[in-house]
């Protein structure tokens, strides 16, 4: 499948992974673009040192594109912005923020950089500033979420630039990448459906906690600091939504408990202090396959329902 996104990045298929913190490391990054794909290393807020051999042994694991996605809220956003210039990354994903003072070094080092948005107002301040293409990612997505859905808002913001733009949130299966080119996609981007893959490094009971989800299992917590994140239900995602409702949790008491939450999901599968993010389309999610499975599957389906 040709695309916009496929000739930006001079990759096999318009799909891109999620860039899901303390989750996409190396070898699910280097799966996913050696299966077609491009794969992205999340930044999070990890040491520089640790994100360098991150990069290196992805390019030993993979001669195609993969990129690095960069939370701009996190204390180390100025070095790994460097980071991925000094270590030729090229393809970077940015959230949770405005990367416009960094897209200029970026540019010039030859970087793709396409930020992730949750408005169309974000979204031509990032064409403005030079963004190479947009993700506009709905409020189905796992992790830190916008309030549009990505029904509403992947049509607006691909009437509102000229720059390509790629869906996200809610996106499983060929049905849903066969949607978004409906809507004026030109790719996606998919997490959650990675989660339950072969080369995906997190713990077992995440895992299970994804093939077991119904479609009423995730739940959203945290509107009240600023930054709301989808969950999947557990009696700690419980516990902070019914905080947060009836005021016997403080927007401070919130962020304290959440401290590490997503790390003792993903490394310890702790089930009582862990925050397990994923999207609303788990329910979806039924088995275990290596990524190279998953997105053949996922685009011969597409391209049956787009007869391409």
């Amino acid at each position: 499948m040709k695309t916009k996104i496929t000739e930006l990045l001079g990759c096999q298929y318009p799909v891109i992974q999620g860039g899901m913190a303390w989750v996409a490391e190396h070898t699910l990054a280097s799966a996913v673009s050696n299966a077609g794909g491009v794969g992205l290393i999340a930044g999070g807020s990890a040491p520089i040192d640790y994100l360098r051999e991150q990069i290196r042994l992805c390019k030993e694991e993979t001669d195609k594109p993969f990129g690095v996605n960069i939370m701009l809220m996190s204390p180390n956003a100025d070095d790994l912005a460097q980071l991925v210039i000094e270590e030729g990354v090229k393809v970077v994903t940015t959230g949770a923020g405005n990367p416009a003072k960094y897209i200029p070094a970026w540019k010039e080092a030859g970087v793709k950089v396409i930020p992730v948005i949750p408005s169309v107002a974000l979204a031509k301040r990032m064409e403005r500033a030079g963004a190479d293409a947009v993700v506009a990612e709905g409020t189905e997505s796992g992790g830190h979420i916008g309030e549009n859905t990505t029904m509403c808002l992947v049509p607006q913001v691909v009437d509102a630039l000229e720059i390509p733009v790629i869906a996200a949130g809610g996106i499983a299966d060929g049905r849903g990448v066969a949607a978004s080119f409906m809507l004026g996609a030109e790719g996606v981007q998919i997490g959650t459906r990675f989660l339950a893959s072969e080369e995906c490094q997190i713990h077992q009971t995440f895992k299970d906690l994804i093939l077991k989800a119904k479609d009423t299992d995730s739940i959203v917590t945290g509107r009240y600091t600023g930054h709301p994140c989808r969950n999947i239900k557990t009696k700690f995602s419980r516990k902070l939504a019914n905080g947060e409702k009836d005021g016997s949790l403080t927007p401070d008491e919130f962020e304290e408990i959440t401290l590490g939450s997503l790390r003792k999901a993903v490394q310890d599968g702790n089930i009582e202090e862990g925050s397990f993010l994923c999207g609303a389309i788990a329910g979806m999610i039924n088995d275990i396959k290596p990524c190279e499975t998953i997105i053949r599957e996922i685009m011969e389906q597409a391209e049956k329902l787009l007869k391409i």
